[in-house]
C-alpha cells in the first residue's frame, strides 16, 4: 500500500499535464519549441505546471509570490526524498562502496 501511495504521488503531476495537454488548450502558444514541455514532463513536472500557471493566471509577470511558488515547485521536483530511499533499510554499520 505505501508503494501505491508513492506511485500516485509521483505520477499525479504527470497525469495532470497529460490531461491538460489532451483535453484542453492550456499549453497552446506558451512554448516556442515542443522540447521544453517534454523535458518538463519528464524531469520537472510540478515546475512545468507552475510555470504555465504563472503564464496563464498571472499574465507572465514574475512577482515575489510567483517566484516563491517556483522555488516550492522546484523543491518538490528535486526533493532529496529520492536520495533518502536508497538508505532506508540499511543498518548503521553497513559499508556502502
Amino acid at each position: 500500500m505505501p508503494l501505491l501511495l508513492v506511485l500516485v504521488a509521483l505520477f499525479t503531476p504527470r497525469i495532470a499535464i497529460a490531461l491538460l495537454w489532451v483535453l484542453s488548450s492550456w499549453f497552446d502558444g506558451l512554448f516556442t519549441s515542443s522540447l521544453w514541455p517534454v523535458l518538463g514532463f519528464i524531469f520537472l513536472p510540478t515546475t512545468l505546471l507552475w510555470y504555465t500557471v504563472v503564464l496563464h493566471w498571472f499574465g507572465g509577470v514574475w512577482s515575489p509570490w510567483t517566484i516563491v511558488g517556483l522555488i516550492i515547485a522546484l523543491i518538490i521536483d528535486v526533493s532529496p526524498a529520492r536520495e533518502h530511499r536508497r538508505f532506508v533499510g540499511r543498518r548503521a554499520g553497513d559499508v556502502v562502496i
